[in-house]
C-alpha cells in the first residue's frame, strides 16, 4: 500500500518560521526557542525524505536555531553583578523575522495593487479625430488679423488726440534741511526728541538714510547730545549739555563723531 506525502514549500527559512508562528500562535517578540527549532528540525527531515530540494540557508538556519537554544540552556554567570544584564540569544533572530516580515507585507500590498491595475483597460484616445469631430470654437469669432490691426490703429490715434502726459516730481531731501528740521524739533522738545520717532515719521528709505546722516553730523558739530538710558532702549536727542543719570543709576552716553 503506498501513500503520499505533501508539505508545503516555502521561499527560505524566514518564510518557514513565520509560519511555525503563525501556526502556535505565538508571540515573536517571545519565542519558544525548543519548540520552533523541534518543528523545524521536523520540516527538514520530512522534506529530505520526499527528496524536496532545499537550499543551504535551510541548513544554516537550523544550526543557528540549534546555536541560540544552547545558549538558552546555559547558566547566566553571575561573577560581575554590576555588569548589564546579558542580551537575549533570540533578539538578533527577532530583528531579522520583524524586517522579513514587514517586506513580506508590503510585497503583498504591491501584488494587490498590481491584480487591481491588471483589471483596468485603457482606450487609446485620437486627439486628431476629436478635433475633427468636435473642432475648437474661435474665441474671436470672423474677427481676422487685418480687423485687430485696424482696431489698434484707432486706438492709437485716440491716444494722440488726448495730448496727455503725466510727470512726476522728486522731493528733493537735503542734509541741511533736516539738519533745520531736527534742530526745530529739538527747541520744541527740551525734555529729549525720540529718535524712533522722528525715523518713524520719514516716508522713505532715502529720507531715513538723510535723518541719520543728519543726525552724526550734528553729533560731530557737537550742537546735540545722544542719550540711552538703557541697552536697546529708545535713544534721546537733546541739545548742548548731555544728561548725567537717571534715579535707576544709569548712565548717560555722549556720541560724538569725529
Amino acid at each position: 500500500m503506498s501513500y503520499q506525502v505533501k508539505i508545503p514549500i516555502f521561499e527560505g527559512p524566514m518564510d518557514l518560521l513565520l509560519h511555525l508562528l503563525d501556526k502556535n500562535e505565538v508571540d515573536i517578540y517571545n519565542i519558544p526557542i525548543a519548540l520552533i527549532t523541534q518543528q523545524y528540525l521536523e520540516y527538514i527531515a520530512m522534506a529530505q525524505e520526499v527528496d524536496l530540494e532545499l537550499t543551504s540557508e535551510f541548513l544554516l538556519m537550523a544550526c543557528t536555531l540549534l546555536s541560540i537554544k544552547a545558549r538558552m540552556l546555559l547558566p547566566n554567570s553571575k561573577a560581575a553583578p554590576e555588569e548589564e544584564e546579558l542580551k537575549d540569544p533570540r533578539q538578533e533572530l527577532v530583528d531579522k523575522l520583524l524586517e522579513y516580515k514587514l517586506y513580506k507585507e508590503k510585497a503583498q500590498a504591491f501584488k494587490e495593487l498590481a491584480i487591481q491595475q491588471g483589471k483596468i483597460y485603457w482606450r487609446e484616445v485620437d486627439e486628431a479625430r476629436l478635433l475633427r469631430m468636435f473642432p475648437l470654437p474661435n474665441p474671436v469669432g470672423e474677427i481676422s488679423a487685418a480687423d485687430l490691426f485696424s482696431v489698434y490703429q484707432q486706438m492709437l490715434r485716440k491716444i494722440e488726440k488726448k495730448g496727455e502726459f503725466f510727470s512726476i516730481t522728486r522731493e528733493e531731501m537735503t542734509i541741511q534741511n533736516k539738519i533745520a528740521l531736527i534742530s526745530r524739533l529739538i527747541l520744541e522738545k527740551p525734555n529729549g526728541l525720540s529718535f524712533t520717532k522722528l525715523l518713524d515719521g520719514a516716508k522713505s528709505k532715502s529720507e531715513i538714510i538723510v535723518i541719520f546722516l543728519a543726525v552724526l553730523e550734528l553729533t560731530r558739530q557737537g550742537s546735540i547730545v545722544l542719550v540711552q538710558l538703557s541697552l536697546f532702549s529708545d535713544i534721546q536727542i537733546f541739545l548742548k549739555a548731555p544728561v548725567i543719570a537717571n534715579e535707576k543709576g544709569a548712565q548717560a552716553v555722549e556720541h560724538s563723531v569725529s
